[in-house]
């Protein structure tokens, strides 16, 4: 089924993203320490405002547009090119307005030039005209090879605390690759535009009020690392950047269901197929919540060894930050289903708008005392914060759409599951020497236990998974 194909499809392509600087992180952790760390973070989060405004909600909008008319070639082959061209305008205009904040800027700024490759990958960024087609495996398998090269690049170029500015290019530059990798294929999908009827600016309106939530995302999410660096230390913002990398590598898993579901959502509800858009979204919660609980229990039961282990002895503090930060991965697997998979898809925009904008203030409001009062963990504790406000809005103004009590079936299963998990692996970890074989021991432990008491407890994602391999064969 292209459902089932397109999620392992987009979790790859999303654990493809994170994976290039988490697998080099034990690597680079002891080659650039803590500062060449923190130099990275801070120097990307400043980057991020520059991109976000770049591309005012494109990348979303244009996902749901395309799925909405992706039936009609010469629609669909006009609508791309106004949208893709009004994504180089937009992105050309963030980076003059980047060019001005350099010449401000003396303390980093190589490093960020370095970062703002990223801005230019924006304005080649075509991956959500295939998203918006349900078609992952294209953007997947290009961009495995650049990532992979960007890897090998890495380990030969990077050997000293000097080389921070080769490893963001190295990150920054492996970015415009990937997104160049996709335009050879729009000869077979797309028609020439025709120049005398394109209308860019009938997109900017309805791409900006996608714009806000996103905003409203980002900031919260860029906010902790510069407000830690203002506020507490570079190193500070390093530790916060690489558990924060480890928590949504997990995510990647969680959150794959957003990409896939957004498009295919959107697509049943110009047809008004209402209901399959609600058995749709009570399965893709479910699913959820299945893999989400296991995987934030599992992060922190072995937090205390998997820190110092994978980042090395400068990096030991983020086990406790792992601790903290575990259970957004549940969080954020919720409103990413309530959000992306039913609100944006569905026209609601407003709505999911006001639910990241309320966790934005939240984060933003708690920052301060935290970050005063607890440093790092304290920030981390203030996004823990602001992903509860996101999620329970989004659970209250969605109870009349759907039914809550279907959303959280198989919730009390799953919860006890990962509880009895949690509670095993954690006392091997803290009883167990620290090393990588002991590691994959408890995790292989962990998943066994989970699979065992799933399969004797039937939860409805069992269910689930037999209907949609009936729908296959």
């Amino acid at each position: 089924m292209r459902i089932i194909r397109n999620y392992f499809y987009t979790a790859g392509y999303n654990l493809l993203i994170l994976l290039t600087p988490l697998l080099t992180v034990p690597y680079i952790s002891r080659v650039l320490g803590p500062t060449g760390v923190g130099i990275n973070a801070t120097t990307n989060s400043i980057i991020t405002y520059f991109l976000l405004f770049g591309t005012v909600g494109i990348t979303i909008y244009g996902n749901r547009e395309i799925a909405f008319i992706r039936d009609d070639r010469a629609q669909r082959s006009q609508t791309f090119w106004e949208i893709e061209i009004l994504q180089l305008v937009t992105i050309s205009c963030a980076y003059l307005a980047f060019l001005v904040f350099l010449m401000f800027e003396h303390q980093l700024k190589i490093y960020f030039f370095y970062q703002s490759f990223y801005i230019i990958a924006g304005a080649v960024d075509i991956s959500w005209y295939f998203m918006g087609l349900e078609d992952f495996k294209k953007t997947v398998l290009r961009n495995m090879l650049v990532k992979v090269a960007s890897i090998i690049a890495i380990f030969t170029f990077v050997k000293t605390a000097q080389d921070t500015g080769i490893y963001i290019l190295i990150l920054a530059g492996s970015q415009v690759l990937g997104n160049l990798t996709l335009w050879p294929y729009l000869r077979h999908s797309v028609a020439k535009p025709d120049w005398h009827h394109l209308r860019l600016f009938r997109h900017l309106r309805p791409s900006i009020a996608l714009f806000i939530p996103q905003i409203a995302t980002t900031v919260y999410l860029a906010l902790n690392k510069t407000m830690l660096w203002q506020m507490d230390s570079l190193t500070a913002a390093g530790f916060y950047d690489y558990s924060d990398k480890l928590i949504k590598l997990v995510l990647a898993l969680v959150t794959a269901t957003g990409t896939v579901m957004l498009p295919h959502i959107a697509n049943l509800f110009m047809k008004q197929q209402l209901e399959r858009v609600r058995q749709y979204l009570y399965m893709s919660f479910d699913f959820v919540l299945a893999i989400a609980i296991p995987m934030a229990l599992g992060v922190a039961a072995v937090a205390t060894t998997l820190a110092p282990l994978f980042f090395g002895r400068a990096f030991s503090a983020v086990d406790q930050l792992l601790m903290i930060e575990a259970p957004v991965i549940i969080l954020i697997g919720m409103s990413n289903v309530l959000g992306q998979q039913f609100l944006l898809p569905t026209k609601q925009t407003k709505t999911y708008t006001i639910s990241v904008t309320v966790g934005a203030l939240v984060n933003m409001a708690c920052n301060i005392p935290l970050i005063w009062l607890w440093g790092v963990a304290g920030a981390m504790l203030a996004t823990l914060i602001s992903e509860v406000c996101v999620t329970g809005y989004q659970l209250i103004v969605t109870r009349h759409s759907l039914k809550t009590r279907n959303l959280f079936t198989g919730a009390l299963k799953y919860a006890l599951a990962g509880a009895i998990m949690f509670a095993v692996v954690y006392g091997l970890n803290i009883t167990m020497a620290a090393s990588y074989l002991n590691l994959a021991m408890q995790i292989g432990i962990g998943a066994l236990i989970y699979g065992g008491l799933i399969l004797i407890l039937q939860p409805p994602v069992l269910a689930n998974a037999a209907k949609l391999r009936s729908r296959v064969h």
